[in-house]
């Protein structure tokens, strides 16, 4: 059975569909880009626009960025604040017509990883850090998600957050070179590993296809993996996710 999955980013929202038992995409992906502003009202409708694409009916997984508490958004980091306290799967369940079930869109990247990707056999203690407007982060130990970790707002130099000194989007914004930005995003990865010691990074989000052009610059002493799923580990882990919530 194929179940939707999107992905719902602060650029972009992404959806396809999704073959559990393969791990991976059935076809092509469908992006529209997110609404400006990123209300509740226009990101559903844009929602609903990727679901109508496919013409699909049943259960949609969706990974969205905030913290994700029983469907209701507690954060919104690159998103708009109105989005705080509302209940992601009713408003997007209304606008498509679908039962919507959401998570942290880092967690349900993580996840795709852990089950079919670069994490699949890992028992440690692993780290998986998403690098795109923002950081996104998911945390596992024994296989077991410890859900909306937000890594990327730990409190970072001059009192600023960590996404904002190496994410994709403070590189951009800074208009710093990918050698200057892969020192600074091994600085935070060195700190997370003082912090929690971890046996395996994996690297996702749109940054994770450049690995090689980067990886030379990153020493930490736990393994570093770009995630083998890449930019797609989101949807498969949110289409993953509805599978297992339904």
């Amino acid at each position: 059975m194929n179940i939707l999955g999107i992905d719902v980013g602060a650029s972009g929202i992404k959806g396809a569909l999704v073959s559990l038992q393969k791990g991976q995409l059935s076809g092509e992906r469908y992006r529209v880009p997110t609404p400006q502003p990123s209300t509740p009202h226009a990101m559903a409708q844009a929602f609903a626009e990727i679901v109508n694409f496919f013409e699909y009916s049943g259960p949609v997984g969706c990974g969205f960025p905030a913290i994700v508490k029983n469907g209701v958004a507690h954060s919104a980091a690159n998103i708009d604040k109105s989005w705080i306290g509302v209940n992601i799967q009713d408003v997007f369940s209304e606008a498509c017509g679908c039962p919507v079930f959401a998570t942290n869109d880092a967690d349900a990247a993580g996840m795709a990883e852990m089950r079919f990707g670069a994490g699949k056999g890992e028992n440690g203690l692993v780290i998986m850090i998403t690098i795109g407007t923002g950081l996104g982060s998911a945390l596992f130990y024994k296989g077991e998600m410890i859900p909306n970790t937000e890594m990327g707002h730990l409190i970072w130099k001059n009192g600023n957050i960590a996404e904002h000194y190496c994410s994709s989007g403070a590189r951009s914004r800074l208009k710093i070179s990918r050698k200057e930005w892969a020192r600074r995003f091994n600085e935070y990865l060195q700190h997370l590993e003082l912090l929690f010691s971890p046996d395996l990074f994996i690297l996702g989000g749109g940054e994770s296809k450049l690995f090689e052009q980067f990886k030379e610059h990153l020493q930490t002493r736990a393994r570093i993996t770009p995630a083998r799923m890449l930019n797609n580990a989101g949807i498969i882990g949110a289409a993953s996710y509805a599978s297992e919530s339904r």
